[in-house]
């Protein structure tokens, strides 16, 4: 397991001495730095006092509860993670402060003790994400004010300072979307059917896009949103999240179709996010009007959800979300097209279909599954490399260096594990 460096600190709190005893332990062996508070008014002055990356709170302590608490640390300390440890009979407070905010990630108790590593270790992967990416967009602006402090007669300057901001800016982007992966994984590892099927899902969307020629800028929100459909999941008990949707009882299904709803009301706060949260909203919805949550009719409900709806459906079919029944591709795709012109938007079915119809496209590089003692540095992967666990540890795209490549092969030896990722090989090289 991916921990974070000795220098990430956890702030513990918990009226109940026995158990901030047993987090110590628990986390000692990570190399974390572990601080322990036994109040909420003790928490706030540590953390004034000392720097903090994540705290972990119980719900129910005397004076403010662990949902108060959480919301001054919100307020006063925005970049530190909150995370809550809840009981069952707190799951509707818990629900709301997450759609207000106030909580990244809540853990049930009993805790189980890998989980909540596992969990705080991906928090702590995303915090570095996330200081990565402003790391590089402030050198994007760095740059790009050089660029604008360059006399005209320095054209070969100007030409080298462009590549290298070229470079930083993908880099920003691969980092963006490595960074909604590991999110979307993290939600996933609720539910062990669940694990890749957003990466699944938005493959497809994109396929479908491609395919109806849309434009950059509604394709690029519907590859987001795919990604994020589910975010709503994380409202739902897992009694909901096992279950297929067309076991739920009636209570079940009321909150289950919540969760679009509450997916784009986690979206709310975010500028680049006003284009993705419609269709996160609208992907449940029917070309006839029988959806939810707002029983949307024909184009009335946005394209991209339109698409959605098509790409998710054909992979809960194939995963038997829907109903408990595994159907076979072929049969997954005959189901979908079925619903063409009732559930769902005809051309989008056509371009669905066609999808399968048209011949596979020729391959225009060259590409290849290699173990790991055969990567090379200028290897390029091709597919996203996740780990057993279904923790997202490299995203497609990623250019291979001789340090990464050194820490794949760590990563392998200490993992028992026997490798292989898919990778294209540098241009220069290809036959």
């Amino acid at each position: 397991m991916s921990v974070a460096t000795p220098t990430w600190t956890v702030l513990a709190v918990d009226d109940e001495p026995n158990i901030l005893a047993a987090l110590r332990r628990l986390f000692r062996a990570t190399g974390w730095r572990i601080l322990t508070a036994g109040s909420a008014q003790e928490a706030l002055a540590l953390l004034a006092l000392e720097p903090v990356n994540a705290v972990l709170s119980d719900m129910r302590m005397p004076g403010m509860d662990g949902v108060q608490l959480l919301e001054k640390v919100r307020l006063g300390w925005p970049h530190v993670a909150r995370l809550l440890l809840t009981g069952q009979a707190d799951l509707g407070s818990t629900i709301a402060a997450i759609n207000r905010g106030w909580l990244h990630r809540y853990i049930t108790k009993p805790w189980n003790d890998d989980e909540l590593v596992l969990t705080m270790s991906q928090v702590a992967q995303i915090q570095q994400l996330d200081a990565d990416k402003q790391a590089l967009e402030r050198l994007t602006q760095q740059q790009n004010e050089e660029l604008k402090a360059l006399n005209e007669g320095l054209e070969a300057r100007v030409a080298v300072r462009t590549g290298e901001l070229a470079t930083a800016n993908d880099k920003v982007k691969r980092n963006y979307l490595t960074s909604i992966k590991a999110f979307t994984a993290l939600i996933e590892l609720r539910g062990s059917a669940q694990v890749g099927h957003a990466r699944q899902v938005a493959d497809l969307a994109r396929r479908i896009a491609r395919a109806m020629a849309l434009d950059a800028e509604t394709a690029h929100n519907l590859a987001i949103a795919a990604l994020l459909h589910d975010i709503g999941h994380i409202g739902l008990s897992d009694t909901v999240l096992s279950r297929p949707v067309g076991r739920l009882d009636r209570d079940e299904l009321r909150r289950y179709q919540l969760h679009p709803v509450l997916g784009e009301q986690a979206l709310l706060a975010s500028d680049d996010m006003q284009g993705v949260a419609p269709l996160i909203r609208a992907h449940h919805e029917r070309w006839d009007g029988q959806g939810f949550p707002d029983g949307l009719r024909g184009t009335a409900i946005p394209i991209g959800a339109r698409i959605l709806a098509v790409a998710d459906t054909f992979e809960d079919l194939c995963s038997g979300r829907i109903d408990g029944q595994v159907l076979s591709p072929l049969e997954a795709r005959r189901a979908v097209i079925a619903g063409r012109g009732s559930r769902f938007d005809p051309g989008v079915v056509d371009a669905f279909a066609g999808l399968f119809a048209a011949a596979p496209p020729k391959p225009t590089v060259a590409a290849l599954r290699l173990p790991t003692a055969e990567l090379r540095p200028g290897h390029t992967l091709t597919q996203d490399f996740v780990s057993p666990e279904g923790v997202l540890l490299l995203s497609v795209g990623q250019r291979l260096t001789e340090d990464l490549i050194g820490r794949i092969r760590a990563f392998e030896l200490k993992h028992g594990l026997s490798l292989t990722l898919a990778v294209q090989l540098p241009q220069e090289v290809t036959p």
